[in-house]
């Protein structure tokens, strides 16, 4: 439902929840026409609708054509897998998490961690790899399950009939006898493997978006996940008012949901590159270098306890996505100048409540400081309308 709001000057457009997963920003309590009269012609404006756009994950990105960057790093080194066998089950004589592998490959990774103990669930891709894999869990009593999948496309955004490698997360975990867990439960199972070479950008805020509105396969609980990640989006990942030029939307959301923990650091010419022709011996194409002569980092990402409050919940994560959207979309800006475009709440009383100064640049707020705004502004009892709706965003 869209509510013209009297009073309010022509730009600020107030408006409500317009379907699943498609927020604009709108006040905390429910809102009907009957609360607010609708302005005429004379008045300010009647405003059209503008949808907050849904990220759309099904298409890759147009930077470069699918042959150039499309690859897949595989663990090929033994001793490199033994390592990553004792990173993934953590401390001996802990019992292991059942492990959810991706992209696996030649499996020289899936054997050392079976050796290790673990039991593991290879969600592989490429359908060329799965009848070796399926040797690999032979005479080990279920230890080991191969299944056609790709962990990236589970649960597509596009509709229809689901076909592998894409997967409905609800199938997938019903077969594997995965039962969902309270949110502030232990860790229900581990994912292992590296986020896709083309666009890690993508596939971070996918899972942001799955984690933030508990939904394909943090509906089962704080699915714990760890990836290689190339070294410039880490440094984003990571990146704080400390060394603001990489400081970003992603960086916030990430570090507000989760902790995030270096377990290691290996250089890309540890692994081993397949394109859709086999291994790659000699690589050309500049952007392909450049990617190949990254190092990589082992991160894991365990989503917080605390994350979700009540004034920060699955249900009003879009706001404050749009919040931090809004903010870095003027990076140079004041926090109070950005507040005057999304709230009608007096917006230096905001910043005194959180302990901030008129003066406060965006680039200057840490993650948490994000998140105590947007709880700030939730619970105000001073307007029954607490957010505006200016413009649409695009994913930064």
């Amino acid at each position: 439902m869209w509510i013209p709001v009297a009073g309010l000057p022509r730009r600020l457009r107030l408006s409500a929840l317009a379907g699943a997963g498609r927020f604009c920003i709108l006040g905390s309590e429910a809102a009907t026409r009957k609360h607010l009269p609708a302005r005429n012609s004379c008045g300010l404006s009647d405003s059209s609708p503008q949808l907050w756009p849904e990220p759309d994950f099904r298409h890759q990105p147009k930077k470069a054509s699918k042959s150039s960057l499309d690859f897949k790093r595989y663990v090929t080194d033994r001793r490199l897998a033994e390592t990553l066998a004792q990173i993934y089950l953590g401390k001996p004589n802990r019992p292991p998490h059942l492990l959810l592998e991706c992209n696996p490959g030649p499996g020289i990774l899936t054997q050392a961690l079976l050796e290790a103990g673990a039991k593991v669930v290879a969600l592989e891709s490429d359908k060329t790899f799965i009848p070796h894999l399926e040797s690999l869990g032979k005479n080990l009593d279920g230890k080991l399950r191969v299944i056609h999948c790709d962990f990236f496309k589970i649960d597509p955004r596009s509709g229809g009939v689901i076909k592998p490698p894409a997967m409905s997360s609800r199938g997938l975990f019903k077969n594997l006898g995965i039962e969902a867990v309270p949110w502030t439960a232990d860790i229900p199972l581990k994912v292992v493997g590296m986020f896709p070479s083309r666009d890690e950008k993508r596939a971070l805020w996918k899972l942001a978006y799955d984690l933030y509105s508990c939904t394909s396969i943090y509906k089962f609980g704080r699915i714990e996940v760890n990836m290689f990640i190339g070294e410039k989006e880490f440094q984003k990942l990571m990146a704080d008012p400390r060394n603001p030029e990489l400081y970003h939307v992603l960086s916030v959301i990430w570090q507000v949901a989760c902790e995030i923990k270096v377990l290691h650091m290996e250089p890309s010419s540890s692994f081993v590159v397949y394109t859709r022709k086999g291994p790659l011996e000699n690589p050309k194409r500049r952007e392909l270098l450049d990617l190949l002569q990254q190092k990589l980092y082992l991160i894991q990402m365990t989503p917080r306890q605390n994350l979700f409050t009540k004034n920060l919940t699955p249900m009003n994560y879009n706001i404050f996505f749009h919040l931090l959207k809004h903010c870095f979309g003027r990076r140079s800006a004041t926090v109070v100048d950005h507040l005057r475009s999304l709230t009608p709440l007096d917006a230096r009383d905001i910043l005194m409540q959180i302990g901030k100064q008129e003066d406060q640049k965006v680039v200057n707020m840490y993650p948490q400081d994000f998140k105590t705004l947007f709880e700030t502004i939730e619970c105000s009892k001073n307007c029954a309308y607490r957010w505006l709706y200016d413009e649409t965003l695009e994913d930064r």
